[in-house]
């Protein structure tokens, strides 16, 4: 492999199960983790949980569980989906972890040791659902907004790292940075942010109010505040087989939610407190939305997505979740958009052209794809075989956004599939004078379908996979094997299968 590309998600609170909007970030994930691959990267993928917290002792206690049996059983089902969605994670974060609460301790040993932690007592207001002190200038005309949930008084002692020393140094990496979010209209809500002096960050909560955390190592009656903990988890779990890390992340990938200030303003000031570079670009996803309306457990309408796993499987879900959200923006689920892009995108599109490629191949030529000869060929062949537009492909993909880069590929397939239409081989297959000119449009055929099965990888890894097998191929492919190159020997293909059997509305 060449070059290394070290890629992570935001890990997802165990407090609730999986829902749909962290379906699609790994999905995301995973899709972008597979195009560097195709791309021959050396890639490392990351990803996980967050176990520890106030919302996870009070959860655990509710179900008369330990907090520890808790997490496991909530762990199991974040990573079970996982495996249902083929995400290709190289590991797997758990904050319960040993090696990660070492690291944690060690970098607030270093911070104290450093003099950028200072204990004072605080009064101000908590937000039970954040775990975190807001102030008035958190309000929204006058009320608290709904992402912080009850908000109540609160007056107690704690550590507290000093945020305002860094904001400075944050706006100037950024400003000089104009790649370093995606897209970018989320780093100009994050610069908008910064203009405001920032107020020191809480790291920590008194163990007779929350027990269940990392324990201060210089203050053993305090554990670390929940998202300093998560945080680390980048750096923590980024060391390799050999103790070398993989740090500095090429890409982070969060929602919009966390963007500010967590991942935008409390990691940069973490990382630049322990000396250590920031990552080279986030991309900021927006949400999923139920029929126009914000999905929250606390409003009882997330999507599940196990149903539509086992009404549609995990491709038609994946293709679905990375082809309707644009980069950045916020995007609207519904059974009727999932139900029409299947039976367009993939049953019509995708599946129609493999089958009857396969077939005709079959039935013509007793399943054997005939040398590719380039005198044989046509006008139409010579425009199929630059119709890929490998560019702007790329250009999608390098910037994460996923919709556009399989519209490109979807482009690529309805060329394919008008090509079938005109050059039309069953009319060849019926004239004697005309066996080099269907075995042309054979070749062709062929050819297209593995170039297809390459470009659909990152989004659709069991079809790409079975396309290739059907076509006598069992090499891991890489996108430079999406360009024309039919082979000049004939070969032989594996019976014609489905890709998507046809579900009604």
């Amino acid at each position: 492999m060449g070059e290394r590309f070290f890629l992570t998600t935001a890990i997802d609170y165990v407090n609730g199960s999986p829902h749909l909007g962290h379906a699609y970030e790994k999905t995301l994930a995973d899709a972008l983790a597979r195009y560097q691959r195709l791309c021959g990267r050396s890639v490392f993928f990351l990803s996980g949980v967050d176990e520890h917290g106030q919302k996870v002792q009070q959860s655990a206690r509710a179900l008369g569980l330990e907090p520890q049996d808790f997490c496991d059983r909530q762990s199991a089902l974040f990573r079970s989906l996982w495996e249902r969605l083929d995400i290709s994670f190289d590991r797997f974060v758990r904050t319960t972890d040993p090696l990660h609460k070492e690291a944690v301790r060690s970098f607030l040993q270093n911070l104290k040791d450093r003099d950028l932690l200072r204990f004072e007592e605080h009064e101000g207001f908590y937000s039970l659902r954040q775990e975190q002190f807001v102030t008035e200038k958190d309000r929204v005309e006058g009320r608290w907004p709904e992402i912080f949930g009850e908000v109540v008084p609160m007056r107690e002692p704690n550590y507290f790292f000093l945020l305002s020393r860094f904001g400075d140094r944050i706006r100037s990496e950024i400003e000089s940075r104009p790649d370093w979010i995606i897209p970018e209209f989320r780093r100009n809500e994050l610069l908008a942010a910064l203009q405001r002096p920032l107020q020191e960050l809480c790291i920590s909560r008194p163990r007779s109010r929350l027990a269940w955390g990392i324990p201060l190592p210089f203050d053993e009656q305090y554990v670390t505040y929940v998202w300093f903990d998560a945080l680390l988890n980048y750096v923590s779990f980024a060391e390799n087989g050999d103790g070398q890390s993989w740090w500095p992340a090429d890409l982070q990938i969060i929602g919009k939610d966390i963007l500010v200030p967590a991942h935008g303003v409390y990691w940069p000031a973490i990382l630049c407190a322990l000396g250590l570079p920031l990552p080279r670009r986030l991309l900021v996803h927006g949400w999923w939305l139920n029929r126009g309306a914000k999905m929250s457990k606390s409003t009882g309408n997330a999507i599940d997505p196990l149903p539509y796993l086992e009404r549609y499987g995990s491709e038609a879900l994946r293709y679905f979740l990375l082809r309707e959200m644009t980069l950045g923006n916020d995007a609207d689920f519904s059974d009727e958009k999932l139900l029409r892009r299947y039976q367009s995108d993939l049953v019509n599109d995708l599946g129609n052209f493999a089958h009857r490629s396969l077939s005709m191949i079959a039935r013509y030529r007793e399943g054997r794809v005939p040398g590719w000869i380039d005198s044989q060929a046509g006008q139409a062949e010579k425009e199929l075989a630059s119709a890929f537009d490998e560019v702007a492909y790329r250009s999608a993909f390098d910037q994460g956004d996923t919709s556009t880069g399989l519209s490109v590929a979807w482009a690529f397939i309805g060329q394919a599939n008008r090509y079938v239409d005109q050059a039309a081989p069953w009319r060849a297959a019926r004239s004697p004078d005309s066996k080099e000119r269907l075995d042309a449009i054979l070749a062709a055929l062929a050819e297209t379908l593995r170039r297809i099965a390459v470009s659909i990888e990152p989004a659709l890894p069991r079809s790409s996979r079975k396309l290739l097998l059907q076509l006598g191929i069992s090499e891991r492919p890489l996108l430079s094997g999406a360009s024309f190159a039919p082979p000049r020997e004939s070969y032989p293909v594996g019976v014609p299968e489905p890709l998507f059997p046809r579900i009604e509305g």
